[in-house]
């Protein structure tokens, strides 16, 4: 026998998954980004592109986009019975854990060119998350437009990084030491 859920019942469904998948998206975005910072001497002697936001806007951004990613991952998960539900969860897991590899990458590891391709990877990933998100809640797929538009503007960013810093920045023009010969 089917039971259809009521309203009521399918709106606490959305609020309890709420109550866990904002808060987890947000802690996870928070601890990926403590895996790699900003504040090393390596990031600071890089050249920075033109369009490098200040700083304090990426705190700002990623937090309001957590908060988004959350909810719409909320949807998906109250959508019991709904097709493409399953998948739609399980590619979104896979998507997210490369989005939070990417900070450990770029800052951790210093690698630019590696930090880029993880992100081309993470755009076409994000694409596919945000079709089947659309094809079980249009609204969770709408949520993670603007997420789209911040992860094609970083891949952006990446790639002025490693233009303008092509070995790196582990040359010497912007090493931290200097070497001299008696």
């Amino acid at each position: 026998m089917n039971v259809v859920a009521s309203r009521g019942q399918l709106r606490a469904s959305f609020l309890r998954w709420a109550l866990f998948t904002v808060p987890l998206i947000v802690l996870l975005g928070f601890v990926a980004g403590q895996l790699g910072s900003p504040n090393t001497m390596w990031f600071q002697n890089l050249v920075k592109p033109d369009i490098y936001p200040d700083p304090k806007w990426f705190g700002i951004v990623w937090t309001i986009l957590y908060i988004m990613i959350g909810i719409a991952f909320a949807l998906i998960c109250s959508a019991w019975g709904a097709r493409g539900r399953g998948i739609a969860v399980g590619f979104f897991v896979v998507h997210f854990a490369l989005n939070l590899a990417w900070s450990p990458v770029f800052f951790g590891a210093q690698n630019i060119q590696g930090a880029l391709i993880l992100l081309a990877v993470i755009d076409i990933t994000l694409l596919v998350v945000i079709f089947l998100f659309w094809r079980v809640r249009r609204a969770a797929g709408l949520l993670l437009l603007p997420y789209l538009a911040w992860v094609l503007f970083a891949t952006l960013l990446n790639y002025e990084f490693l233009r303008l810093n092509p070995d790196g920045g582990h040359g010497s023009s912007t090493s931290a030491t200097q070497r001299i010969e008696i």
